[in-house]
């Protein structure tokens, strides 16, 4: 699910639908963020004052920390590897989307690794097999399942 690149004759239509859907969707809660300081004026203001100081406003870091917090959109489909562990990992389990199913430390972090890049929310590591099935599992084998 990456982004598929520009076309590269930008007075096209097909640049122009290209645009409309890629470039003004946000990623996650810092482009929401970028958005509105710019709409409001704020982002001019902040870079005025900082200049003047010669430092930086730290926009980009926010922006980049908030994305990674919560991403609206999942970053990128599975690699052919993480589908093949995924395939053979579920169908060593009888019922494949069982959620009430023992899971390793490594396969719970093979999976988390492979949520986290995959997913638009990050995961981490939990004792609690509830949490796990609730937060990783469950939506994972729903994405996996579409490619069924």
């Amino acid at each position: 699910m990456s982004t598929p690149k520009p076309p590269k004759d930008k007075r096209t239509k097909a640049y122009k639908e290209w645009k409309a859907k890629y470039e003004s969707s946000a990623e996650g809660m810092g482009d929401v963020v970028e958005k509105i300081t710019k709409a409001t004026g704020i982002k001019a203001v902040v870079d005025k004052v900082a200049g003047a100081f010669d430092a930086d406003c730290g926009c980009d870091e926010r922006k980049s920390k908030l994305n990674n917090l919560l991403r609206f959109r999942p970053k990128d489909c599975f690699t052919e590897e993480e589908f093949e562990y995924l395939s053979q990992f579920y169908s060593e389990k009888l019922n494949k989307f069982d959620p009430h199913i023992t899971v390793s430390v490594e396969q719970q972090q093979k999976m988390i690794d492979i949520f986290n890049r995959v997913m638009p929310k990050v995961a981490n590591m939990t004792t609690c097999g509830s949490c796990f099935n609730s937060a990783v599992y469950k939506p994972l084998s729903k994405v996996y399942s579409t490619y069924l």
